[in-house]
């Protein structure tokens, strides 16, 4: 993943020491050529896990998802963070701070697409403390699937998300990995 390592160095905003946009190519603007990358390389990590299931939450982890749901021929499913005139009732819910957006919100999943039958990895775009990535492992949990690991385009590895679910047992793929957005510059591992 060296090209999306190039993107991310020349084409990341850093916002703070903790935030860093990603808008031209995952966030916002979706690069098809990174998403299709990205999806092959989580394939590849995963493809002995005998996956029936990709599960990513709303909104920014979908395009990586299906991307890997594609390569690996098994469906897509994802948390919503709202309720529609069409939600199904019968769901398995969390609550879940959100980094990014600074709002609590809960995530939901229909318990008619995840049960004890499914071995699932969790795909997203962006890990930074890891309170989606939690809220969405407890819902696996609840329904009974089994985890086979859970794949991240980025790391930031110096907030604590990825190293306390590794810490839990946990396996954590990332494709980049960052280790520090001080001082305004984006430093890979």
């Amino acid at each position: 993943m060296e090209s999306l390592k190039r993107r991310i160095l020349q084409e990341g905003i850093v916002c703070s020491e903790q935030v860093l946009k990603l808008d031209s190519l995952l966030n916002h603007q979706v690069d098809p050529a990174v998403i299709l990358e990205a999806g092959r390389a989580f394939a590849a990590l995963f493809k002995d896990e005998q996956l029936t299931k990709i599960v990513t939450i709303e909104s920014s982890g979908i395009s990586v998802a299906f991307a890997t749901a594609c390569e690996l021929g098994v469906p897509l499913l994802f948390a919503r963070r709202k309720k529609t005139l069409t939600t199904d009732e019968d769901v398995y819910c969390e609550r879940v701070p959100s980094f990014t957006k600074g709002i609590v919100t809960d995530i939901m999943i229909s318990r008619q697409f995840l049960g004890p039958d499914d071995r699932v990895a969790v795909i997203d775009d962006i890990i930074a403390n890891g309170d989606a990535a939690r809220g969405v492992l407890r819902i696996i949990e609840k329904s009974g699937a089994t985890l086979a690991g859970m794949g991240v385009v980025v790391e930031k590895s110096f907030q604590a998300g990825a190293r306390t679910l590794r810490e839990q047992g946990v396996r954590v793929e990332s494709l980049v990995k960052i280790k520090s957005l001080a001082d305004g510059k984006i430093e890979l591992e």
